[in-house]
């Protein structure tokens, strides 16, 4: 029987240096990229080859949230932080997990979210609105060439506006290029949220029209672009739309798409199997090949650290243990006893010995509070070494000895789209019986019977934790779910030690927090009347 758990304007500062083009050699199931050490921007916007190599960069940019070593590293991890379904335990991470920072405009919380997300898409859409422009204008390209570098590029500027639309409601969108003339002209109000999904939406459609749905790795298709264009429908509260777009996904005649036989087998080897709607490539002793990343350690419980238990990729990886999975995640899992996410395969609950007299057997060295009023003075160590993990990102032949590995990053994938249509048909009509049970039976869960919003929630939690959905989906739903989510489930709330001085996101929260702050340096860059987000004035 599964233990249940008790413990028991910014325009002037997009101005960049045209960023060097990653190359990487030839290979068949690798993204093809240009060598670019001569490459200037005059190539890359008048000639066929420089457009191609142009939108290998948008990859770049797109990777650099992964790689550790870039400025917009963290910003894959910390969105995981902020949820109802983590505990955020220390680093910076913790401190904007449990809304300590990144709560009004001048803290430094918001100045790193300001790099993290505002100017990174920014610079995104910026690059991509260049080549778009750049591959409308110039003559003599081949035209399946223009149409796909267009296709690229205007998913990648739906992509950022939608991250950034997400994020912090208050934005602009352009279709002009930045130029030295006009780089420093005045940004004086927000887009309507029609023109910003009307832009989106334009994009996303002429993606969808003009990729396809079979490219090498790392590329983004037709699939990804439909289950793009499903999420944003979503948030247009356009469920007929959002049906018909994860249906062709998942069931189209030409979708090459289908699950994997095993929750097992989704973040297995190089995570480039038929589920996967977009990764994030690496690829080791290749020029242009990725960095490596830490998003596995912030995850992964220091278990090494006690005595007889030796670092190894077996169990999870070398790690710091700053964002853990909740009681209430954890209790979800813990619902069925035959699910087997919970099972080393998505989150792992228990560590083993490895030397000393009892190889095999299972740590016991910290416990967790099992009475309130007496807590146990390990308890922090628990936590830290001892507690139950996010595995998505480890790699199996990774660096044992160090925080840093180097692996394939899953970003979208098919599951979604099943909960996606599962939802989408429950606002709308039909059955979404079949879509959520899909994901449960492939997880040895039992189906379900009924399907509510509560339902979609619950099961998006055990399918898709950690993977940087879940402040998106319950601001999606409404300020009543997220104020009821977070309130009630965020952090660990009595069961963690108030000696360790941590606040409790809970008690935190704040309702306008749905959006994020603008930062103040970048509302200097914008016209005086720029709306800040309400409840930061």
């Amino acid at each position: 029987m599964k233990t249940k758990f008790f413990y028991t304007k910014l325009k002037g500062s997009i101005l960049l240096t045209m960023a060097l083009i990653i190359s990487v050699t030839s290979c068949e199931d690798y993204l093809e990229e240009q060598p670019s050490t001569l490459i200037d921007s005059d190539y890359i916007f008048t000639t066929e080859e420089g457009l191609k190599s142009g939108v290998v960069s948008l990859y770049k940019f797109e990777r650099d949230r992964y790689d550790n070593g870039t400025e917009d590293f963290m910003g894959s991890v910390l969105m995981s932080s902020r949820s109802d379904l983590a505990f955020s335990r220390s680093g910076y991470t913790g401190l904007m997990g449990r809304y300590e920072r990144g709560i009004s405009s001048v803290d430094y919380g918001s100045t790193l979210a300001s790099t993290l997300f505002w100017k990174h898409f920014y610079n995104m859409t910026n690059k991509a609105t260049a080549i778009i422009n750049a591959a409308d204008a110039i003559d003599g390209v081949d035209e399946d060439v223009r149409k796909k570098v267009l296709a690229e590029a205007k998913y990648f500027r739906a992509h950022s506006y939608f991250y950034l639309y997400r994020m912090y409601n208050n934005i602009f969108v352009t279709t002009e290029t930045v130029t030295v003339e006009n780089a420093f002209d005045v940004v004086n109000d927000s887009s309507t949220e029609e023109e910003i999904f009307a832009l989106i939406n334009s994009d996303l459609d002429y993606a969808i029209e003009n990729l396809d749905w079979i490219d090498t790795f790392g590329r983004v298709t037709k699939g990804t672009a439909k289950h793009v264009k499903a999420k944003v429908a979503m948030w247009q509260g356009d469920w007929t739309e959002a049906k018909t777009q994860a249906l062709d996904v998942i069931e189209g005649p030409d979708s090459p798409h289908s699950l994997v036989s095993s929750t097992a087998d989704v973040f297995a080897g190089d995570r480039n199997n038929s589920e996967s709607l977009f990764v994030i490539q690496s690829q080791d002793d290749v020029l242009g090949g990725g960095s490596t990343t830490m998003m596995n350690a912030n995850y992964v419980a220091q278990f090494f650290q006690i005595s007889g238990v030796d670092y190894n990729n077996e169990q999870g990886g070398r790690g710091f243990a700053r964002i853990l999975p909740n009681l209430y995640l954890l209790n979800l899992l813990a619902e069925d006893p035959n699910d087997t996410r919970d099972d080393n395969t998505y989150f792992r609950l228990k560590f083993y010995y490895t030397s000393g007299d009892r190889i095999g057997e299972e740590v016991d060295n910290y416990e967790p509070i099992t009475d309130l009023n007496n807590p146990s003075s390990t308890y922090a160590s628990y936590y830290q070494r001892m507690h139950p993990c996010c595995i998505k990102f480890a790699q199996e032949d990774g660096n044992e000895a160090s925080y840093l590995i180097r692996g394939n990053i899953t970003v979208y994938r098919l599951a979604e789209t099943y909960l996606i249509a599962a939802e989408a048909i429950m606002r709308s009509s039909g059955d979404p019986l079949p879509y959520i049970n899909a994901v449960r039976e492939r997880a040895g869960a039992a189906p379900v019977t009924s399907v509510t919003q509560q339902t979609i929630l619950d099961e998006r939690a055990r399918e898709l934790a950690f993977e940087g959905q879940r402040w998106f989906t319950l601001k999606r739903m409404g300020q009543d779910v997220i104020d009821f989510q977070i309130t009630n489930y965020a952090g660990d709330g009595e069961y963690f030690p108030a000696n360790l001085g941590s606040k409790d996101p809970r008690e935190n929260w704040q309702s306008h927090f749905i959006n994020w702050p603008i930062a103040q340096r970048d509302l200097d860059l914008l016209g005086p009347d720029y709306p800040q987000n309400l409840g930061y004035e």
